[in-house]
């Protein structure tokens, strides 16, 4: 994939989600604001970074991921494949498994409560419900 001159990191997943979080997030913050809250006393860093100029360190993930309003956990992934290759990023997943996020480890959380601990297997019909919820499809045929 081509990258312009002086952006080798544009076409990244992690500077294609920082430009969408900061689009998600106007109204709420500009980028500016964003850029102060995740600590970064220059704030053409953040343009720099969604831009693709320079990567993002992973120092400044916690900060950066609290400014953003999302899970710390994601950013960071995406943070490590601005740095290494597929090979390495294939053992990282293989030695830490699936990374979960805060809001996901919440809905286990319910699940379990709901469930009263019994860890109940997915089955179809609880698949098609869960796909429900988020407008996927309906609960029901004929619904």
């Amino acid at each position: 994939m081509n990258t312009p001159s002086g952006r080798p990191n544009a076409h990244t997943k992690i500077a294609k989600f920082i430009d969408g979080r900061i689009d998600q997030l106007k109204g709420k913050k500009s980028q500016k604001d964003v850029a102060v809250e995740a600590g970064f006393t220059n704030v053409n860093v953040l343009s720099m970074m969604k831009s693709g100029t320079i990567k993002v360190p992973f120092d400044r993930v916690p900060g950066l991921a609290k400014a953003l309003d999302c899970d710390p956990a994601r950013l960071f992934l995406l943070a490590l494949e601005q740095y290494f290759e597929s090979s390495a990023l294939v053992a990282i997943k293989q030695i830490f498994g699936t990374v979960v996020s805060e809001n996901e480890v919440s809905w286990i959380e319910a699940l379990r409560k709901a469930s009263d601990n019994t860890d109940p297997p997915l089955t179809a019909k609880r698949a098609k419900i869960l796909r429900a919820i988020f407008g996927k499809i309906r609960p029901y045929p004929g619904q």
